[in-house]
């Protein structure tokens, strides 16, 4: 019975991240009523468990979903979460307080977090692979320098912070206007700015979506003035909540990806 309620728990889970991200990834908005439909059932799912057969951890039921709520919202406040993100890892708090042992077992590592704080391994694997995304373009960006001997960086983007053309560099490849234009899921990461007779280049982190097509104008407008180079900087800017969802299966499918890192790096 047990593990009926936690197959059940993982279904509903499955579904609705699935089709958060799907959401997120078509129009870069999920409605709340998402939310709204996951949150109820979720909580008495897991309600009913712990109800009928492990009363003792509903006071740890209660503390990760408070830490859980309170590290979302602080990231979210902070700049590095959408407010879907925040909510979806508040509702995986809700459904799946801790790893479902009763009906899966994972095939890799295990970790104390993952048994008893199952959204924080879910959290830290979905940043893991954001990551492994991160290298890969940062590959892309330095073969594209080596084949086309073009520079990366040009006129007023070379005086940009370091870390802003490193975060660029990571997140960021080099598109031309028109396929920019066309495809609504890139977004550009670099503006322009007219000054009398000057168009300065500047670097962008990742534009709000009204801005987006206000910005392209300009690139174009510029690119067909011949002030700059067709080729511009940005990024497939892909939601959070991609890498949440495939964190979530990943987590349930093979464990704690960082503790298996750290016991690689430390021979264990």
């Amino acid at each position: 019975m047990q593990a009926s309620i936690e197959a059940a728990k993982i279904g509903l889970t499955t579904f609705f991240l699935l089709y958060a991200s799907w959401s997120d990834y078509k129009t870069r908005e999920v409605s709340n009523n998402v939310w709204i439909l996951f949150a109820p059932p979720a909580f008495a799912l897991t309600f009913a468990e712990l109800f009928l057969f492990d009363f003792s951890m509903f006071p740890y039921y209660g503390l990760c979903f408070a830490l859980t709520s309170a590290f979302a919202i602080i990231l979210f406040y902070a700049g590095g979460f959408g407010g879907a993100d925040a909510k979806a890892l508040m509702c995986l708090a809700l459904a799946l307080p801790f790893y479902p042992k009763e009906f899966i077992k994972p095939l890799g590592e295990t970790s104390p977090i993952m048994d008893m704080f199952f959204p924080v391994t879910v959290f830290s694997n979905s940043v893991v692979l954001a990551a492994l995304t991160a290298i890969y373009l940062l590959f892309h960006n330095i073969v594209w320098r080596w084949r086309t001997g073009k520079q990366l960086f040009e006129g007023e983007q070379k005086e940009a912070p370091i870390g802003k053309r490193l975060l660029v560099l990571v997140t960021g490849y080099k598109v031309n206007v028109e396929e920019l234009k066309e495809k609504w899921h890139i977004y550009p990461l670099e503006d322009v700015e007219e000054t009398g007779s000057e168009t300065k280049r500047k670097l962008l982190i990742l534009p709000e979506d009204e801005e987006r097509e206000a910005i392209i104008k300009r690139l174009e407008k510029a690119v067909k003035a011949g002030k700059i180079h067709k080729k511009v900087w940005a990024t497939p800017g892909l939601p959070m909540l991609i890498f949440i969802t495939a964190g979530l299966i990943i987590a349930l499918v093979y464990g704690d990806i960082v503790w298996a890192l750290i016991r690689l790096f430390i021979g264990k």
